[in-house]
């Protein structure tokens, strides 16, 4: 690979990455805890708006993060025989990472959705719990990741 495309392709990698991670840190740590103040009805209603939006970012920065990653270590490494540990750990966390959005988005938020639509207020409701139950363990993989992916760039 030219100097250039690998710069590219990591920026490409970063950024989704940061937005993915980020988007989660922000609805679990920020958003979930200040919904509280809301009624229910609003409440669903401003979370359906918010899955929408942050779920249709995610259909396009998860194969982004996939493909930039893999492009880098067929590319950059090699292959796997030639990467470091931090960089299997990554690859591993990352497809773990989009089985737990797609698991996520055909499962629980489906029903939310169908749920929401049928006005039922209350399942949705325990729906939404799941999606955060989710989207949860999905910032706890993302900031593994980010952590690993740190420690492996400098060596450690």
């Amino acid at each position: 690979m030219t100097s250039t495309l690998p710069t590219a392709l990591f920026v490409l990698h970063l950024i989704g990455a940061i937005l993915w991670v980020g988007g989660m840190a922000f609805a679990i740590l920020v958003l979930r805890p200040a919904l509280a103040v809301i009624a229910l009805p609003d409440r669903l209603a401003l979370h359906a708006e918010v899955f929408r939006r942050f779920f249709l970012i995610i259909w396009h920065v998860m194969p982004i993060v996939l493909l930039t990653g893999w492009a880098l270590l067929f590319g950059w490494y090699g292959g796997f025989r030639d990467a470091g540990v931090h960089v299997h750990v990554m690859n591993l966390t990352g497809v773990l990472m989009a089985v737990v959005f797609l698991a996520l988005w055909f499962g629980p938020y489906r029903a939310f959705r169908k749920a929401l639509a049928s006005g039922g207020g209350v399942a949705a409701a325990t729906l939404a719990n799941r999606v955060r139950l989710l989207v949860t363990a999905n910032l706890v993989l993302g900031l593994a990741t980010s952590a690993v992916a740190g420690l492996g760039r400098f060596g450690l």
